[in-house]
């Protein structure tokens, strides 16, 4: 087996686009739940909305990539507000439900053959890409980064996906220092009392949705500029990775959905390429390639486990935060 080029492209996730995808969609979920306290099971659904609204206003109306980032956060927006309006005055059990709910809603919309012209149906959207890379400073060609070769498309798209991900590290750091954000971690820990201090407490929940659902718009986008559009990307199971993610790194900190996404998807590509690799030599000669492949979710999750049971409140997490999540 060669264990050179598996550790080496392994490596390669923890700066990958996808990484920074996943990174700011539990981000997203930071502001939502580790520090408001809001139970959104559909980052899922922020994020295909992100990505398809900015896909299908390219290819369908011709905005440039500018036009089309502004519609995929508008879009975001609008699912929040649908969202929000007629939950956040209840329990959070009942947001919990709708937002799962609504991310196979708006999966399946994007999946029927009765917007396919628009939409491409299940077979996705490509080609959207072009004016993106048409305002790429770096001139063509390819470049080193470490042990890897990426071409300039690759590399700034790189350095675009991480600088989003600085960006919203830096906003959240400077919001939850805020009078704003004292406030969100109030309602987290006893939003009655926040509403004793006069305080408008649906207000400041919706404001918490919109801006961890546009977080997720971000990461949908550039979670498909490396690949194309596909319905099936936004599974639930896209939501509950990036839990995993959020949890892994700890709940209500900055830096943990960054070093949890970065965790989690090189201890997948890990175990996919040992895995596949695995059978191809005949180490697990009663396993098909397809096996394999579902193996590698069962691995990653006993590792998951592991690092759980070491550091329950997460690798930045402290036992304050534990708490409320135990709750």
């Amino acid at each position: 087996m060669d264990w050179g080029s598996l550790f080496t492209n392994a490596a390669y996730e923890i700066i990958s686009p996808t990484t920074a995808a996943y990174a700011l969609a539990a981000m997203g979920l930071a502001v939502h739940f580790g520090y408001t306290g809001l139970l959104n099971f559909g980052q899922a659904g922020f994020m295909a909305v992100g990505a398809y609204g900015f896909a299908i206003s390219t290819l369908t109306f011709g905005f440039p990539w500018w036009a089309a980032l502004l519609t995929g956060i508008a879009a975001s927006v609008v699912l929040a507000l649908i969202l929000g309006i007629p939950t956040l005055r209840l329990r959070a059990d009942y947001l919990a439900i709708v937002t799962i709910a609504a991310a196979e809603i708006v999966r399946l919309l994007f999946t029927t053959n009765t917007f396919a012209a628009v939409t491409g149906s299940a077979a996705g959207l490509s080609g959207y890409k072009t004016s993106w890379q048409a305002m790429n400073p770096i001139p063509a060609g390819n470049y080193n980064i470490g042990p890897w070769v990426r071409d300039h498309n690759e590399v700034w798209l790189l350095i675009v996906a991480w600088g989003l991900v600085g960006l919203a590290a830096l906003l959240i750091w400077l919001l939850m220092r805020s009078p704003w954000g004292r406030v969100i971690k109030g309602i987290r820990e006893d939003e009655d009392a926040v509403r004793a201090l006069g305080k408008n407490v649906y207000s400041y929940k919706m404001q918490s949705l919109v801006l961890g659902g546009a977080m997720g718009a971000f990461a949908g986008m550039v979670f498909v500029l490396p690949r194309s559009v596909q319905p099936g990307n936004f599974q639930p199971t896209l939501t509950f990775f990036i839990y995993a993610i959020l949890l892994l790194g700890g709940a209500a900190t900055i830096f943990g959905p960054i070093i949890g996404s970065m965790i989690f998807w090189t201890l997948l590509s890990i175990f996919s390429g040992f895995t596949a690799r695995a059978v191809e030599i005949g180490w697990l000669p009663f396993m098909t390639s397809l096996q394999a492949g579902q193996v590698r979710f069962i691995l990653v999750g006993i590792a998951l486990m592991v690092i759980v049971i070491y550091r329950p409140q997460g690798i930045f997490g402290s036992k304050k935060e534990l708490a409320f999540v135990k709750q």
